[in-house]
């Protein structure tokens, strides 16, 4: 018998009581907290009480690194040297990838896309983005946002979680964990892939949207496309609900009774779940019956939006989500990763995002929602104006570029039609306003009421963050 079990079997029946009472009314008073929308409490500290701007976040990932150089950031200089030596020209920094790194020459390649400037502002955009182009004052153009990692998966791990390498919680489950939910009846992180002819897809691994070392409950829940979103949830037709409820309430009684004997976390985490999906069974159902949605919706977002598994068809489940209090919103959309003949490929992934990516942002303001929630658009990093493979011709590539790249945000207090950042002449690196990864986390996080200094999780004897010890809040992204 070790020291740990000596000492339960010496506590008297009246102590045991005693903190068992204690240990339930702790539990009762939490769980009050909870419904009355109490600020969650982080290691028994509150978050900051300053005032938030945004209540729930949709991010828009575009995988595989979208060119920022062909959509956002237009540059003159690449026609006069187009050709030309890209080193011969600047100085070499940051590192190149395996894909280019031995080449003799990096030639500067001109866009082939035609730019013009849109809104008050002036903002430029490619002339691939027609729909996009219309609304420029309604977001914020981060042309200067930077990252470290130069190649696919440490990069999308970055963006995702704020480290490169796997096991962190991603952005998604931090906000689950330390804001709470909105609606008991959906998950407060849901994650949308779209599927379908999407060229070069780096791949998506559900760690992207894990919870690493938070408790599972705060993990990304993906929903498939079509009339059934999550696998397993409905019962026979023939079965009632109350049959449902009496199997539950026996699988909890088991699983409350391993929970009081181990006190394992995911015990918990597993009761947590199982309610959940009771609780969807009727909420889900409802998200994906569109039957309610005018012609006018589709007119939007675009035929596509008929289509379940379609960025367009996702784009409008997002707003749905949002109307019903859903936390954080996580579409990916792949096929970006243009290293060859990018003049076939970029055209296309434009025209299955620009006119539902246009028509989210529109409908979120119709609908008042635009105020309280974030849009982002982006991707894990740019892409290089110099060439692929070195040479010289129609069908050019673009290789991964960390230096810079853009990011466009929506919503939720960030300064519509602001144009923040400069490159240099190349599109190479940051010469204005640099916005790094962790500090867009930081500013996000600062939007929604979080210090994100102060949101941490304690993990095999340190204290976490998202931004780890970085970042800052760009205070002049916001209004």
């Amino acid at each position: 018998m070790d020291e740990i079990e000596s000492t339960i079997r010496k506590i008297s029946r009246r102590r045991m009581l005693q903190l068992g009472a204690a240990g339930l009314g702790g539990m009762a008073f939490s769980s009050l907290r909870a419904s009355q929308n109490s600020r969650p409490l982080i290691g028994g500290t509150p978050l900051p009480d300053h005032p938030a701007k945004a209540k729930r976040v949709i991010y828009l990932f575009q995988s595989g690194g979208p060119s920022q150089v062909d959509l956002f950031d237009p540059k003159p200089a690449l026609a006069k040297y187009h050709g030309k030596d890209i080193f011969q020209l600047i100085e070499q920094k940051g590192r190149l990838t395996g894909f280019t790194n031995g080449h003799k020459i990096h030639p500067v390649i001109e866009s082939k896309y035609q730019f013009s400037q849109h809104g008050e502002n002036g903002a430029w955009m490619s002339e691939l983005l027609p729909h996009m182009s219309k609304i420029t004052d309604e977001f914020c153009t981060i042309r200067s946002t930077s990252t470290t990692p130069v190649n696919h998966d440490p990069a999308l791990t970055f963006m995702q979680t704020g480290h490169n390498l796997p096991g962190r919680p991603s952005f998604g489950s931090w906000l689950s964990y330390g804001l709470g939910s909105m609606n008991r009846n959906l998950p407060e992180f849901v994650v949308l892939l779209s599927r379908g002819d999407l060229g070069n897809m780096q791949p998506l691994n559900n760690r992207l949207w894990g919870n690493g070392f938070l408790s599972g409950k705060h993990a990304g829940v993906r929903f498939r496309s079509g009339a059934e979103p999550v696998l397993f949830l409905n019962d026979p037709a023939e079965k009632p609900i109350t049959d449902r409820r009496r199997i539950l309430d026996a699988i909890n009684q088991l699983n409350e009774e391993e929970l009081a004997r181990s006190g394992d976390p995911a015990v918990e985490t597993r009761i947590a779940q199982y309610e959940m999906a009771f609780r969807m069974q009727s909420s889900v159902s409802d998200l994906a019956d569109l039957s309610d949605e005018p012609e006018s919706i589709y007119k939007l977002y675009g035929e596509d939006a008929r289509r379940p598994g379609t960025f367009a068809y996702n784009c409008l489940m997002a707003r749905r989500l949002a109307e019903r209090g859903v936390r954080f919103t996580q579409l990916y959309h792949s096929g970006w990763d243009h290293h060859f003949n990018l003049p076939d490929h970029l055209p296309k992934r434009c025209r299955e995002t620009d006119q539902a990516s246009a028509a989210l942002i529109l409908d979120l303001k119709q609908r008042g929602l635009l105020d309280d929630t974030i849009v982002i658009w982006g991707g894990e990093f740019g892409r290089t104006t110099f060439s692929q493979d070195g040479k010289v011709k129609e069908s050019y590539g673009r290789d991964h570029h960390a230096n810079c790249f853009t990011t466009l945000v929506a919503g939720g207090g960030f300064k519509p039609g602001l144009i923040h950042g400069e490159t240099d002449d190349f599109c190479y690196s940051v010469i204005k306003d640099e916005v790094s990864v962790h500090d867009l986390h930081a500013t996000l996080m600062h939007q929604l009421g979080i210090d994100h200094e102060r949101l941490t999780f304690r993990s095999q004897g340190r204290d976490y963050r998202l931004t780890d010890v970085h970042g800052k809040v760009i205070k002049d992204l916001l209004i």
